[in-house]
């Protein structure tokens, strides 16, 4: 037996076969994805807000983490794989449309060409390493939260979305700052981007988790389930 929930939540499709019916997982992951191209975007504004210099998509960015907290907290680790390759195929295309726009050429009276490849140009080493700590990052954040369910039997939730967020997004931070920036910037700016980001971003989590916990505890009632993931492949690569 795979996973231990509050009760199976089955319909059947048109050839009889048994599908789960979950009404809240298509919106969370409506929300997911538009969290990640959101602060993608966003972050190509620097902030200064005197104390903390910043890329402003890390003022949404650690919303992520919460809900990938929220999806494999409720519906478990595979739900939360499943979206999590949703939001990272969505990047990839995200990138691929903006790269495609920025080689078409642009109309004669239209002066902005620049200011579009400035914004939204596609810069390969930028994407490579949002793409890659992506991927670790919230990997690592549902793994880690998962087996923290096991072990304490369903308890301290607060432990575990604090927790695996404290791996996840720290993995984040210093794979996206040396694989964008390494050997472009000094080391000394280097971990003062990495310490900052990282503590904000926790910082964020540890903020929203009265929050956290008023969600997870609604889609549980709602859903009917509290899934555990006591079997589970935790092959990130396995798709199903």
């Amino acid at each position: 037996m795979e996973a231990k929930t509050f009760q199976k939540k089955l319909n059947y499709n048109a050839q009889g076969n048994k599908v789960n019916s979950f009404k809240f997982l298509a919106p969370i992951t409506g929300l997911f994805v538009a969290v990640l191209i959101i602060s993608n975007i966003a972050s190509t504004k620097i902030t200064d807000l005197g104390f903390l210099v910043f890329d402003a998509g890390t003022l949404l960015f650690p919303l992520s983490y919460i809900f990938g907290d929220i999806l494999t907290e409720v519906y478990g680790y595979k739900k939360s794989r499943q979206v999590i390759w949703t939001g990272f195929i969505s990047l990839i295309l995200m990138s691929l449309i903006f790269w495609i726009i920025g080689l078409l050429p642009a109309a004669a009276d239209w002066n902005n060409q620049e200011a579009f490849e400035l914004i939204l140009g596609i810069v390969p080493r930028i994407v490579i390493a949002s793409l890659i700590a992506f991927f670790l990052g919230e990997f690592s954040n549902s793994f880690i939260l998962a087996k923290m369910k096991i072990w304490s039997k369903g308890k301290n939730l607060w432990q575990r979305t604090i927790g695996s967020t404290l791996i996840g997004e720290g993995i984040d931070s210093i794979a996206f700052v040396l694989i964008a920036f390494y050997g472009v910037l000094p080391n000394e700016l280097l971990i003062a981007i990495i310490a900052s980001n990282y503590v904000f971003k926790v910082g964020i989590e540890i903020l929203f988790t009265p929050i956290t916990y008023w969600i997870t505890g609604f889609l549980k009632k709602q859903e009917g389930v509290d899934v555990y993931d006591t079997n589970t492949d935790f092959n990130p690569f396995k798709i199903e």
